[in-house]
């Protein structure tokens, strides 16, 4: 619900940073946002219906956990603060506002003024092609709430196991002890023969030569 036309480098930087948001947010969370001047999705305030920028849903989408409005520059100011976050904070659900770094004293000091309660105070900073987030201020007890844990159906109890029947042992049967086989006798060894002598040659006579 913008009050006022802001310069086109602005709104292109608001519409930014506002389809960066649901990824910030969407744990156990439905996201909605209304960027530029797309209606989607609308909360009432009494008779009046408003579109902030970013609405945070539990699962389901039914109950409302937290809205986010994006300012620039040109859109912190008293007009705005009273017109928007004003409105906002009656819901009586966390508020939480982006602010560009040069605009964090404005923010609180209007906040402050005009008894505004914002959960969460951050700031942006785009770069070429990415856009920084840091937290500035946050109330205690602020955070989202954690979705309760759904409790796990209790294990069926197993039937206790029948005790099995013991059967009766089986008879060994005893086997006949086989004779024990007689050793061999060592077989006798071959007797040994004596080598057979050979017979002497008979020694050679020498003869006196005869003198002539």
């Amino acid at each position: 619900m913008p009050i006022l036309t802001r310069p086109v480098r602005e709104q292109l930087e608001h519409d930014r940073v506002i389809r960066l948001l649901p990824a910030r947010y969407k744990r156990k969370t439905e996201v909605v946002i209304n960027p530029g001047s797309e209606q989607n999705q609308s909360v009432t305030v009494g008779e009046l219906a408003v579109f902030p920028d970013v609405l945070i849903f539990a699962e389901g989408g039914r109950k409302l956990l937290a809205m986010v409005e994006v300012e620039t520059g040109e859109s912190v100011n008293q007009l705005e603060a009273l017109a928007e976050w004003n409105v906002f904070s009656k819901l009586r659900v966390p508020l939480h506002l982006y602010v560009p770094p040069s605009s964090v004293d404005a923010a609180r000091r209007l906040c402050a003024e005009h008894q505004i309660p914002v959960a969460e105070v951050w700031t942006f900073h785009t770069n070429f092609d990415q856009v920084r987030f840091t937290l500035i201020h946050r109330e205690p007890d602020s955070a989202l709430p954690k979705p309760k844990a759904q409790p796990k159906p209790a294990a069926k109890a197993k039937p206790a196991a029948k005790p099995k029947m013991s059967k009766p042992a089986a008879k060994a049967k005893s086997k006949a002890s086989k004779p024990a086989a007689k050793a061999k006798p060592a077989a006798k060894k071959a007797a040994k023969k004596p080598a057979a002598k050979k017979p002497a040659k008979p020694a050679k006579k020498s003869g006196a030569k005869k003198r002539r």
